[in-house]
C-alpha cells in the first residue's frame, strides 16, 4: 500500500519561495516515477512537475524556470523548489508516484493530506 507525506506547505508572498517535501513509503521508490500536483479551490487537480526515476523532468508551462523538482532515493523523498511564487500558485500540493501504460500516466497511490500553499500578493 502506498503512502504519501506533503509536508512543506506555508503561507508566503509573492516573490517569495517555498521547499515542499513528499515522503514515500510502499513501494521501491527508486524505479518509480513521481509528480507533484495541485489543486486550487474550484478547480481541478493538476500535473505541475514529473521526474521519472532516470532524473528527467518535465514541468507544467505555468511553473517552468520557477519551480524545480528532485528526489533523494536514499530517503524516499520528493521535493517541489519553489520560487518567484505568484498568488496563482496557491493551491493544495500532492504529491504521487506515477507510472506509464501507454499511452498515459496514472497515479500509482491514493492521494494523501496535500499542503497547503498560499501566496498573498
Amino acid at each position: 500500500q502506498v503512502q504519501l507525506v506533503e509536508s512543506g506547505g506555508g503561507l508566503v508572498q509573492a516573490g517569495g519561495s517555498l521547499r515542499l517535501s513528499c515522503a514515500a513509503s510502499g513501494i521501491i521508490f527508486s524505479i518509480n516515477a513521481m509528480g507533484w500536483y495541485r489543486q486550487a479551490p474550484g478547480k481541478q487537480r493538476e500535473l505541475v512537475a514529473a521526474i521519472t526515476s532516470g532524473g528527467s523532468t518535465d514541468y507544467a508551462d505555468s511553473v517552468k524556470g520557477r519551480f524545480t523538482i528532485s528526489r533523494d532515493n536514499a530517503k524516499n523523498t520528493v521535493y517541489l523548489q519553489m520560487n518567484s511564487l505568484k498568488p496563482e500558485d496557491t493551491a493544495v500540493y500532492y504529491c504521487n508516484a506515477r507510472t506509464y501504460t501507454g499511452p498515459i500516466w496514472r497515479e500509482i497511490g491514493s492521494w494523501g493530506q496535500g499542503t497547503q500553499v498560499t501566496v498573498s500578493s
